[in-house]
C-alpha cells in the first residue's frame, strides 16, 4: 500500500523538483550585472581600453593647460619620435610578460646589439647589411640564454634577467671600451645605421622612419598574438602554464621562443636608436628596461600573464610621452614627470587587480 502510494506520488514530486529547478534557472538568468560589474566585464575583455581612456584624459588635460602649443603638429610627432625606442622594447616586454615573465635585460640587449651593429661596420670593415644582421643575432643569443635558463633551468625570470642585465651591460661596456661613435663617422662608411632616423612629411606633421617601424611592429605583433595559434599559446602559458602543457603546448619551447623571439626586437630597437641619436653609444637607453615595463604596465597588461595587449602598449608609451612633454611645455621641474608616471603605475596595477577579481 505504501509502495504503491511512494510510486503513484513518485512523478508527481519528481516534477515538483523539475519545476522548482526550472524556476532557480529563470532566477539565474533573469540575474541582471550592475553597471559596476557591466564595466568590470567589459574592461577585463578590453585590456587596451583604460589605457586609452587615459590618454585621452591626459591630451586633453594639457590641451586645456597648455593651450594650443599641445595640439601643433611638431608637438604631437615629437611626443611620437620620443616613444618610438619606448614602444618598440615594450612590444618585447609585453610578450615575455604576457607569459607571466618579466625581462630587465631588455635595455642592455637593445643597447649591447646596437654596439655591435657600429663596432663591425666602422672597425672591421664589414658591409652595413652584415653588421646588422650581426646585431639581430646577437640580439637573439641573449633572448635565447635568457630564456633556456628560465624555461630549461627553470630559474625565476626576475632573476635570471636581473643578472643578464648587468652580464650584458658589463658585456657592452668591456667590449666597446665606453666608446662612442660619432655621427659624422657613421655618415661616411655605415649610413645604414641611421636610416630610421630619417624623416618624411605628411603635411605640417614630420615622421621619422623610427615612428613608422613601431607602428609596423606593432601591428604585425597583434596580428600575430590575436590571429595566430602561437599567440593563443602565449595567453594559455601566462593564464595557465599547467592547463597549457595538458591541452598540448609545449610550454618550455614557448618560453624560449618568447625570450629569443624579444631578444630580436630588442635588437631591431638597438638599430633604430642608432638613427634616433645619430651615433652609436654605449651610455644610451639603459633605463629602457624600467620604462618598457612602465609602458606595459600602464598599458593595461597584467603582470600575472595571460591578459593584455599589444595596442595598451603603445598606449602606455603615449601616456608617459604626453605627461613628459605636457608637463615640460607647462614649465613644471622635471621631477614632477616622476611623480606623475609612479602614480600612473600604482593606479595601473590597482585597476588590473580591481578588474582580474572577475575572473576570480
Amino acid at each position: 500500500m505504501s509502495v504503491e502510494t511512494t510510486r503513484s506520488k513518485g512523478p508527481q514530486e519528481f516534477e515538483t523538483v523539475l519545476a522548482a529547478s526550472d524556476a532557480s534557472v529563470a532566477s539565474f538568468e533573469t540575474h541582471s550585472r550592475s553597471t559596476l560589474e557591466s564595466i568590470q566585464h567589459r574592461l577585463h575583455k578590453s585590456p587596451a581600453m583604460v589605457p586609452l581612456i587615459i590618454l585621452l584624459i591626459s591630451v586633453v588635460l594639457f590641451a586645456v593647460v597648455v593651450g594650443g602649443r599641445f595640439f601643433s603638429p611638431f608637438t604631437l610627432t615629437l611626443i611620437l619620435q620620443q616613444v618610438a625606442i619606448t614602444g618598440m622594447v615594450g612590444i618585447a616586454q609585453t610578450l615575455v610578460v604576457l607569459t607571466a615573465g618579466i625581462d630587465l635585460s631588455v635595455g642592455a640587449i637593445m643597447v649591447l646589439s646596437s654596439v655591435v651593429m657600429g663596432q663591425f661596420a666602422m672597425h672591421y670593415g664589414v658591409p652595413a647589411p652584415v653588421a646588422v644582421a650581426i646585431g639581430l643575432l646577437v640580439g637573439a643569443i641573449c633572448g635565447l640564454i635568457n630564456g633556456i635558463l628560465i624555461a630549461w633551468v627553470k630559474l625565476p625570470p626576475f632573476i635570471v634577467t636581473l643578472g643578464t642585465w648587468s652580464i650584458y651591460a658589463a658585456i657592452n661596456f668591456i667590449y666597446s671600451g665606453n666608446e662612442t661613435i660619432r655621427s659624422q663617422d657613421l655618415e661616411a662608411t655605415a649610413p645604414l645605421l641611421q636610416f630610421f632616423g630619417g624623416s618624411f612629411r605628411i603635411g605640417g606633421a614630420v615622421f621619422t622612419y623610427g615612428v613608422l617601424l613601431v607602428l609596423i611592429m606593432g601591428a604585425i605583433a597583434w596580428y600575430v598574438l590575436n590571429h595566430t595559434a602561437w599567440g593563443r599559446h602565449v595567453y594559455a602559458v601566462g593564464d595557465d602554464p599547467e592547463a597549457a602543457e595538458l591541452s598540448g603546448v609545449r610550454v618550455s619551447r614557448m618560453l624560449v621562443t618568447v625570450y629569443t623571439l624579444t631578444g630580436i626586437i630588442c635588437a631591431i630597437a638597438g638599430w633604430a636608436l642608432i638613427g634616433r641619436i645619430g651615433s652609436v653609444s654605449p651610455q644610451a637607453g639603459q633605463f629602457e628596461n624600467i620604462n618598457s615595463i612602465t609602458a606595459v604596465v600602464i598599458g593595461g597588461t597584467s603582470l600575472f600573464g595571460g591578459r593584455g595587449s599589444i595596442l595598451g602598449t603603445i598606449f602606455g608609451a603615449l601616456i608617459v610621452g604626453v605627461f613628459a612633454l605636457g608637463l615640460r611645455l607647462w614649465g613644471t621641474d622635471p621631477q614632477w614627470t616622476q611623480l606623475s608616471v609612479g602614480a600612473l603605475i600604482i593606479i595601473a596595477v590597482g585597476i588590473d587587480q580591481w578588474i582580474r577579481k572577475i575572473s576570480a
